[in-house]
């Protein structure tokens, strides 16, 4: 007995010792007192999250400020990346302790913060990677030729999205704008959007709501055409970046470096747009001319991993969305949001990026061989060099006249309003311009082409 004792002892004593020399850092940071990994999870082919992911892998900078950490501190860090196609696998990983930082969209980040509270696993909400203060990074598409012409028109029709992501946020609002139930008068399938981009193409939906850059993507390609664009909800909607708790708190120092990292990457993307396009699409094999879309100058997206107010109260409008949904019950958004990490590594240059407003779109084009996109006064200006560089011109872009949503001009809906020519995303939208103003016309792009010329 006593040496049986003395066995059990020494086994617990050594458990215990195992979990000392493991560290702070959660299940996920595993390591021993010298050697730490840092598990981060990431949607690379999201791409209004790069500062946080894809474009922060690739530039190395989380890997380089923890290596300075160690110096300090006599540890050596190791990052693991994950990529995941959605949040909802992040979540699930975080709450078994298995990764440490997360980005994701504002719905998931919700779900995340409701997961982790009801697994005892809480996590807080510690910077924005890309928004939209009006609501624009997620659209609805339908086929190129399809006849559907407004929300409307999607009664009794089969609409592809993901249940519990901001593109299905949006789906559900606006089609309660368009006076639609939801539940009752279309046919929805939950799909992941790979899947969902499919369906679309095969012709067993009619339309797809997703979030960035799946809209844009397949525009570009030349394989759906905008339906509705979430600006028109003007609401704000955004990704950010998810810690858990136990690893914020006990790591602090990591999470320092981390958000010291996603800075510099939002720097480098805010002062190099075309090359952080080209090192996104690198990675994530998406054509560099839809990630500039959403990520270049003046873009659909913008970068700032500041926790504005205006996007912390777009969160607390979106939990009765969810709850009817019955995805989550109530979440404490104030709980959830924590700001004294990002105001801890920004100092006094915080106050100067919560009154920041974002840069209004510009037309642009970018030109075969060059690095930087030439911008125009106005639309007319860009069809006019256009129509004189057609075989030169790798992608041109338009803010939509109405809300100012960047597009693709070719992929556009153009209004010929006297002289004036004016872009607008969607048929609707171009639609309620010529209701307002006797003698304007919807006109193609080629037509827009040669009266600008």
């Amino acid at each position: 007995m006593k040496r049986k004792g003395t066995t059990t002892a020494a086994l617990l004593a050594a458990a215990l010792l195992g979990t000392l020399v493991t560290g702070c850092g959660g299940d996920a940071s595993a390591g021993d007192a010298t050697h730490v990994t840092v598990t981060v999870g990431y949607q690379s082919k999201t791409i209004n999250t790069v500062t946080a992911g894809t474009l922060l892998r690739s530039l190395g900078y989380f890997e380089r400020e923890l290596a300075a950490q160690g110096k300090r501190d006599g540890i050596s860090y190791k990052v693991e990346w994950q990529d995941y196609a959605t949040g909802a696998p992040i979540t699930a990983q975080m709450t078994a302790g298995k990764i440490d930082i997360g980005s994701m969209g504002d719905f998931p980040l919700l779900i995340n913060a409701a997961r982790g509270k009801q697994l005892n696993r809480p996590t807080r909400l510690v910077s924005v990677t890309g928004y939209n203060l009006r609501g624009a990074l997620n659209t609805v598409v339908t086929a190129p030729q399809s006849k559907l012409a407004s929300l409307r028109d999607l009664k009794g029709k089969n609409v592809s999205t993901s249940v519990g992501s901001a593109a299905d946020g949006t789906l559900v609002r606006a089609l309660q704008q368009a006076g639609l139930d939801p539940e009752k008068d279309i046919r929805k399938l939950n799909q992941q959007p790979a899947v969902g981009a499919s369906a679309l193409q095969a012709g067993s939906v009619d339309a797809l709501s997703q979030f960035v850059a799946w809209p844009g993507l397949l525009a570009f390609q030349g394989k759906a055409k905008a339906l509705y664009d979430g600006a028109e909800l003007n609401l704000p909607t955004f990704h950010g970046v998810t810690v858990r708790e136990d690893f914020a708190e006990q790591r602090p120092k990591v999470l320092d470096a981390f958000l010291t990292a996603q800075i510099e990457a939002t720097r480098y993307l805010n002062d190099h747009p075309v090359q952080a396009a080209e090192k996104v699409a690198e990675a994530t094999d998406l054509p560099p001319e839809a990630v500039y879309l959403y990520n270049g100058s003046g873009g659909i997206a913008t970068f700032d991993p500041a926790l504005k107010p205006q996007l912390v109260a777009a969160l607390k409008k979106d939990v009765p969305v969810l709850r009817s949904a019955k995805l989550v019950g109530d979440v404490d958004v104030d709980s959830f949001v924590d700001d004294g990490p990002i105001k801890r590594v920004y100092g006094k240059e915080y106050a100067e990026r919560l009154a920041a407003t974002p840069e209004p779109s510009r037309a642009e084009v970018w030109l075969k061989g060059e690095e930087r996109t030439r911008p125009f006064d106005s639309p007319t200006a860009l069809l006019k060099f256009v129509a004189g560089h057609k075989g030169d011109v790798r992608a041109a872009y338009v803010p939509d006249a109405g809300n100012g949503t960047r597009w693709y001009a070719d992929r556009a809906v153009w209004v010929q309003d006297g002289k004036e020519l004016r872009p607008f995303v969607t048929p609707s939208g171009a639609r309620a311009y010529t209701q307002a103003h006797p003698g304007a016309r919807t006109v193609s792009y080629a037509t827009a082409l040669e009266q600008a010329s």
